[in-house]
């Protein structure tokens, strides 16, 4: 059984204590590739050494992140643009619109968005997006960019049905994780109403943690758990709900 965490923020800080044993207790529970999104250029040099430990596990992306665009967002487009000149990746992510923690910088937030999935198109590659707040806004931004060669996936999808739909109708996957465990996470009640070959499984670790580790550090090794709760929806066996969101993965990353 292969399973596939599609957002994992493997770098981050507070792995920095049991790195290697985190990835390898994901790998011994079946989750054996890894797609890692950037956050902006400080997190570059991290991405890499990973995926040089890890050549046959982990998978990067190139992006900026909504909530780190900043003044200097010009600079770390160029800091993007210059990665994908000098080398291949799998994704642009993660990238997109936040408006709960800060809604002034709404407008560079929106150009910074609307620039990448410009590169994605460019480069051929699916989009990864970040939405908190701002399914209008990302939506608007979609409805204006929307062709053939854009695709990707609408990471910790947290919706309603409505909005699900519309993600799916821009050609994009629904990435599912530890909120579908929650009990006031709401997207259980109807998730099942979506066909299962538009979703794909991610942990967005070290963030929401699925239950019962709610609330607690979030790692690769708990996408099992998403699994299991999608095949009680779906009535499908975990083995199942593995190989079709893995497929899923592979359509989306072409890896």
């Amino acid at each position: 059984m292969i399973l596939t965490d599609t957002h994992t923020h493997l770098y981050s800080d507070e792995f920095d204590s049991d790195r290697d044993e985190m990835i390898q207790r994901a790998i011994s529970n079946g989750v054996t590739r890894f797609f890692v999104p950037a956050v902006d250029s400080t997190c570059t040099t991290s991405m890499y050494d990973l995926e040089e430990k890890y050549p046959q596990n982990i998978f990067l992306m190139t992006g900026l992140h909504p909530c780190y665009v900043k003044k200097n967002y010009a600079e770390e487009l160029s800091h993007i643009e210059n990665q994908l000149v000098q080398r291949k990746f799998v994704a642009i992510g993660e990238i997109g619109i936040d408006l709960y923690w800060d809604k002034s910088t709404l407008e560079i937030q929106k150009i910074a968005f609307k620039y990448q999935i410009q590169l994605a198109k460019k480069y051929k590659l699916p989009i990864v997006i970040h939405c908190r707040d701002s399914f209008d806004e990302i939506f608007e931004v979609l409805e204006d960019e929307k062709s053939e060669e854009l695709f990707g996936i609408f990471h910790c999808f947290s919706g309603n049905l409505e909005q699900a739909k519309k993600a799916i109708s821009y050609r994009m996957k629904l990435g599912i994780g530890g909120v579908v465990t929650f009990k006031n996470g709401k997207i259980d009640q109807f998730i099942n109403q979506i066909e299962i070959q538009h979703l794909v499984l991610e942990t967005d670790s070290p963030y929401l943690a699925p239950a019962p580790f709610r609330g607690m550090r979030n790692e690769s090794s708990y996408v099992p758990l998403v699994a299991i709760k999608l095949s009680e929806l779906y009535g499908l066996s975990v083995v199942e709900i593995a190989q079709i969101t893995t497929e899923n993965s592979k359509t989306v990353f072409g890896i």
